[in-house]
């Protein structure tokens, strides 16, 4: 079964990243990539590394024009531009996965406050699967539409859920301290990751504004069966890509941090793309794989998580890549390992 696949704005990372993964993926043929510009340019021309790879060119192709060349859609499009055209692919029949934060939220007012406006498709927000597998797996593979999850919200909550949901750690008073490298602020130039604003710096942003906070307690209030608080404060680093999230929660009990340890390894014992470990994890050690590195530590009167993804792949791409198999009923590891 080969499937005909698109990319909704071809020009990002994560469009670059997803393409690398799907060029060696057996099941797809990759059929249209778009863009907003009107000069068509050749793939090789935005992304070098597919010279003489793909031979394809950029189109500014409109939702009925992509339906004709395609069977499922990947949206690597900017918030709010995502969901005006989405509908318009499923009702051609299209799956899709979309990158973008537009169906992540199931509140259409949490939508509002955080990201500003109405959404152009309220209803549908609140029925789309998250697509988390390891934690949200059910209903992905009936899905036509599945939501990717945010890079910050995919390490903070593969590392946290479990806990909050056997009752290890408490709800609130939650901490999540995480570092991204610049890949994740997108390709579009910004002062901030200006190689001479980063290099050698290291600087938080976005605190307590960062639109991945609402996602994260929506998805550990979730496991946690009751209203999750978090305080959410990311930081960039001066390196191209990779997260690591330390977590502070504080305990429901008084297990230890081997106890704690068993747990996530019984817990992700059967996940390919989760690595429990007794060390501690590190961005290089992911880089460029679809893996989540996590571990677990008992400090004075806290729980300590940390996790490492690459915030391209296991935090985007990679992740797309997932629930796409799953959509499909391919192995859900193929072209990721």
């Amino acid at each position: 079964m080969t499937v005909r696949v698109g990319i909704l704005g071809a020009t990002g990372y994560t469009a670059l990243e997803l393409l690398k993964i799907l060029v060696r993926h057996p099941e797809v043929e990759i059929t249209a990539l778009t863009t907003r510009q009107e000069d068509r340019p050749h793939i090789s021309a935005i992304h070098p590394q597919f010279h003489k790879v793909l031979d394809l060119r950029l189109e500014n192709w409109g939702p009925q024009e992509v339906a004709q060349h395609c069977n499922c859609v990947f949206g690597c499009l900017p918030h709010a531009a995502s969901a005006s055209v989405i509908p318009e692919f499923l009702e051609a029949g299209l799956k899709v996965v979309d990158l973008s934060a537009d169906y992540r939220l199931n509140d259409p007012a949490v939508y509002t406050q955080w990201y500003g406006g109405d959404h152009p498709d309220a209803e549908r927000m609140k029925t789309t699967v998250y697509g988390l597998p390891e934690l949200f797996r059910k209903g992905i593979a009936e899905a036509q539409l599945v939501a990717n999850p945010g890079c910050y919200p995919t390490g903070v909550t593969l590392a946290l859920a479990p806990l909050l949901k056997n009752g290890f750690i408490r709800a609130d008073g939650i901490i999540a301290d995480c570092k991204s490298g610049a890949s994740g602020a997108g390709r579009t130039p910004k002062m901030a990751t200006l190689y001479p604003e980063c290099n050698e710096s290291f600087t938080a942003y976005g605190v307590g504004t960062h639109r991945h906070m609402p996602e994260i307690e929506q998805n550990l209030t979730v496991y946690a069966g009751k209203p999750a608080s978090v305080i959410f404060t990311p930081h960039l680093v001066p390196m191209d890509r990779g997260i690591l999230s330390t977590c502070y929660a504080l305990p429901d009990n008084d297990a230890s941090e081997k106890e704690l340890l068993s747990l996530l390894e019984e817990t992700y014992a059967n996940e390919p793309f989760v690595r429990v470990r007794s060390d501690l994890p590190a961005t290089k050690h992911v880089s460029g794989t679809n893996f989540c590195d996590i571990t677990v530590r008992r400090v004075k009167d806290r729980v300590l998580t940390i996790s490492a993804i690459d915030n391209l792949v296991k935090g985007a791409s990679g992740a797309a890549v997932q629930n796409f198999n799953l959509m499909y009923g391919f192995a859900e590891t193929t072209a990721l390992l």
